[in-house]
């Protein structure tokens, strides 16, 4: 599983994001924790530019993500992260998957 960037997928979480942005990474990080199967879409780095995400969500603001399973569209990496971990988390100690990830990748938040 995990990312696809191409057009034609059948994921079912789209990820509007932009590269080297750190909130969006964060989320990238749990995506791939949960192994998730999910289509990345790097979005304007210009946010005046961003209309497409401002279609999506009504904000120019990434991270967001489309998940068609919940139907469920939102935005703020906190947000996104709570949701994952509530909807699709699997953990039974008492770390979470994205500081597993944090710790897996060999960095801090």
């Amino acid at each position: 599983m995990g990312a696809s960037t191409s057009a034609d997928t059948d994921a079912p979480i789209t990820f509007y994001r932009l590269q080297a942005c750190p909130y969006c990474e964060r989320v990238t990080r749990l995506l791939e924790a949960y192994d998730l199967e999910y289509t990345s879409r790097f979005v304007e780095p210009l946010h005046s530019r961003r209309d497409v995400v401002k279609r999506v969500a009504g904000v120019r603001t990434v991270p967001v993500i489309v998940d068609e399973t919940t139907g469920v569209t939102m935005a703020e990496s906190a947000n996104i992260v709570g949701y994952l971990e509530a909807t699709y988390g699997h953990t039974t100690d008492t770390d979470t998957a994205e500081e597993t990830a944090v710790a897996d990748a060999g960095g801090a938040e």
